[in-house]
């Protein structure tokens, strides 16, 4: 059972910046494919990027966003730069045992998920 713990939500003013860090236990990290979702209240689950053989993101947070892993210390990360009101939500980290080319964006496909960190950005 693969278990993942967000860290490096919070509140942070528009322009800022915040990176947030998954960190994986239980499971080999390095075979899972992962991504970063978030969900404001009402919504769904968006895919926000994703990172298995290749990277992907979401239109609105290219250039902005980058997600990168640390296979070695089982860890997914977030930077998010120039960050916007738009962007508030709480943001999950999400692994799926069925690693393609490309990072899925169906929340459905994931296999596990965090428990969610919170962004805030707010003047």
């Amino acid at each position: 059972q693969v278990q993942l713990v967000e860290f490096g939500g919070g509140l942070v003013q528009p322009g800022g910046s915040l990176r947030l860090s998954c960190a994986a236990s239980g499971g080999t990290f390095s075979r899972y494919a992962m991504a970063w979702f978030r969900q404001t209240p009402g919504k769904e689950r968006e895919f926000v990027a994703g990172i298995s053989r290749t990277t992907y993101y979401l239109d609105s947070v290219k250039g902005r966003f980058a997600i990168s892993r640390d296979n070695a210390k089982n860890t997914v990360y977030l930077q998010m730069n120039s960050l916007r009101p738009d962007d508030t939500a709480v943001f999950y980290c999400a692994a799926d045992e069925d690693r393609q080319l490309v990072p899925s964006i169906r929340s459905y496909d994931y296999d596990y998920w965090g428990q969610g960190t919170r962004v805030t950005v707010s003047s």
